[in-house]
């Protein structure tokens, strides 16, 4: 068995019931933390219309959010799901601005990690930021069966 992750009459993405159900409920997580709908709709009959526009402005929220932090550990528990979104946004042709998210973060950063030895970390530099999300989500996509 598996599920259909549809935008209009094409199939982003046909994973097992089980992934599809750990992507589902991560993507809850999200647009609770974001404050945001993500654009995936609700799976009905083994099928989830994704709408293209909701999804573009989910996507760069959560590059966005992802960009502005330094916690190891908030970056290792969401690093997977970005990286499946990224590549989700790839196939629906969704526009990131690389160039924007590579730059400073503007704003306040939110959770950061703070080590009596090292002091208060920064988030990674523009370039390297990008490039792992980038090679992480170009993984992901040679595995997600269509």
């Amino acid at each position: 068995m598996s599920q259909y992750f549809d935008m209009g009459d094409e199939t982003l993405w046909n994973p097992s019931n089980g992934a599809a159900r750990l992507f589902e409920r991560q993507v809850a997580v999200f647009e609770a933390e974001l404050e945001l709908t993500s654009g995936i709709g609700p799976m009905e009959n083994d099928e989830c219309q994704i709408d293209p526009v909701a999804f573009e402005t989910f996507v760069n929220a959560l590059l966005a959010q992802h960009r502005r932090t330094s916690h190891t550990i908030i970056l290792a528990l969401s690093e997977g799901f970005t990286a499946t979104v990224l590549a989700l946004a790839e196939r629906a042709g969704i526009r990131v601005d690389w160039a924007q998210l590579g730059a400073t973060p503007t704003g306040p950063l939110q959770d950061v990690q703070v080590s009596a030895v090292t002091g208060m970390s920064a988030p990674t530099a523009g370039d390297s930021w990008g490039a792992g999300l980038r090679a992480k989500a170009r993984e992901l996509e040679q595995h997600m069966p269509r």
